[in-house]
C-alpha cells in the first residue's frame, strides 16, 4: 500500500532569478510541505525563465514562455497544477490572476491583489463565477502572537477599542536607489508597475492590513498626508494617516521608507477602556498585554496561557525562534486546508485569506490620495459590498 502524501499541484508565475519574494513563498511552500513546485512562467524572459526553471528543478517541458500559454496547456494536462502563485510586480496582477481563474485553477497571489479596487471586485466575481479560490498573502497575519492578538480582541480582553496605532517603517529607500537601476527599487517606484501609491501600496497596506486583522474594525473615514521626501521620486516614500471608527474609536497609520535606522519595523498597539495589546514584528514570539486592573504580561509563543488558534499556528516548540518564513508556511498550511476542505472556506466569517481583505486595502489607498490631494481633508472610505 503506497502511504505517500499527494501534494498539491502548484505553479509559479514571477519570482525568477534575483527576485526576492518569490524563494520566500517557494521556501514557505517547503516548509509547509503540502504543495509541489511543477510548473513555472518565472520570467518574461525566455532565457532567464528557462534557466530559472533549471536551476529549481522544474522539467523543461513545464517551464512557459508566457502566463498565458502555462494556464492553457496546464489546464489541460491531466496532472495539471491546481493552483498557481503569482510574484510579479503588481501591474500584472490582475491579468494574471483573471487568466488562471478562467481556466479553473485556484490562485495564491501577493498583496496588493490589483492595481485598482474596481479590478480586485471584478477579479472576485470572476473568483465566485468559476468557483475557485482567491488568496492573497498577507504574510504578517501567520504570525501565531498576531493570531493571540486577534482573540484578545474577539475575547473582550480589551473592552471598547479606543485607540489604535500602526507603524511600519523601513530605511532601505531613503536615497534614489531606483537610479542605480537595483530592480526592487525600480518597479516600485514607478506608477506604471506599482500602481498609484508608492510606500503606502508597498508597506502601508500591510500596517492596514494588520489593524483590521485583529481589532475587527474597518475605519469609516481617513485623514492622509502621502510624501515623497527624496528628489526625483514620483511615488510617496511616507505616508501619515489619521483614522475614524464607526464606535467612535481613533486610529493612526505610520508608513514609512526613508526612516533611516529602521529596517523592518512593523508596530501594532491597540488600546481598550479595560487593556491593551502591543507587538512588534522584529520581537514576533512577544505579546504585550497590560490590564487596566493588573499588571503587563510578555506573552511568549506556544506557551501554556495562550489561546488555542495561537497553538494551531505554531510550527516548533516554545522559546525557539518561528518569524517570517513560518509566518507564510503558516498561510500556506491554511491554503492547502481550505483546498482540501473547500466546505470549511469563510466558516465563521474569516475572511483572512479571501480576496475581501485586500479589497478592502485598495479602497483604502484611493481613499488615502484623495484625502492628500485635497491637503489632507477627511474623506469617507467607501467600500462597497464585493
Amino acid at each position: 500500500m503506497d502511504n505517500t502524501k499527494q501534494k498539491i499541484r502548484i505553479g509559479m508565475v514571477g519570482g525568477g532569478q534575483g527576485a526576492f519574494i518569490g524563494n520566500v513563498h517557494r521556501i514557505a511552500m517547503r516548509i509547509s510541505d503540502e504543495f509541489s513546485l511543477d510548473a513555472a512562467c518565472f520570467s518574461s524572459d525566455p532565457l532567464r525563465a528557462a534557466s530559472s526553471a533549471e536551476e529549481i528543478g522544474i522539467p523543461a517541458e513545464r517551464s512557459y514562455p508566457d502566463y498565458q500559454t502555462m494556464a492553457r496547456v496546464e489546464a489541460a494536462r491531466p496532472e495539471g497544477i491546481t493552483a498557481v502563485v503569482i510574484v510579479t510586480p503588481n501591474h500584472l496582477h490582475f491579468p494574471i490572476a483573471k487568466c488562471f481563474l478562467e481556466h479553473g485553477i485556484h490562485v495564491i497571489c501577493d498583496k496588493p491583489l490589483t492595481m485598482t479596487s474596481a479590478e480586485t471586485s471584478e477579479l472576485i466575481a470572476v473568483s465566485e463565477r468559476v468557483g475557485k479560490h482567491l488568496f492573497v498573502t498577507y504574510n504578517y497575519t501567520g504570525y501565531p502572537m498576531i493570531r493571540e492578538a486577534r482573540e484578545r480582541v474577539r475575547f473582550g480582553d480589551l473592552g471598547e477599542i479606543r485607540i489604535i496605532q500602526v507603524e511600519y517603517s523601513q530605511d532601505w529607500l531613503a536615497t534614489a536607489l531606483e537610479q542605480s537601476g537595483q530592480k526592487q527599487a525600480s518597479w516600485r517606484t514607478d506608477p506604471k508597475q506599482a500602481g498609484a501609491a508608492g510606500c503606502l501600496g508597498d508597506i502601508g497596506v500591510h500596517a492596514f492590513n494588520l489593524a483590521q486583522f485583529v481589532s475587527g474594525m474597518t475605519p469609516t473615514k481617513i485623514a492622509a498626508d502621502l510624501h515623497s521626501f527624496v528628489p526625483g521620486r514620483v511615488l510617496d516614500d511616507h505616508a501619515q494617516v489619521f483614522m475614524r471608527y464607526a464606535n467612535g474609536a481613533r486610529g493612526s497609520l505610520l508608513s514609512s521608507q526613508v526612516a533611516v535606522g529602521k529596517e523592518n519595523h512593523l508596530r501594532l498597539q491597540i488600546f481598550g477602556d479595560k487593556g491593551a495589546l502591543d507587538w512588534c514584528q522584529e520581537h514576533p514570539n512577544q505579546l504585550s498585554f497590560a490590564s487596566l486592573e493588573g499588571a503587563t504580561q510578555i506573552l511568549s509563543r506556544a506557551r501554556h496561557q495562550i489561546s488555542q488558534a495561537s497553538r494551531d499556528v505554531s510550527l516548533i516548540p516554545a522559546g525557539h525562534p518561528e518569524g517570517y518564513l513560518e509566518a507564510f508556511a503558516v498561510l500556506y498550511r491554511e491554503f492547502a486546508q481550505l483546498l482540501a476542505f473547500p466546505n470549511v472556506a469563510g466558516q465563521n466569517g474569516d475572511t483572512k485569506h479571501s480576496a475581501t481583505p485586500a479589497y478592502h486595502d485598495l479602497c483604502f489607498i484611493e481613499a488615502c490620495i484623495r484625502s492628500s490631494s485635497q491637503d489632507s481633508t477627511w474623506t469617507e472610505l467607501k467600500i462597497n459590498n464585493t
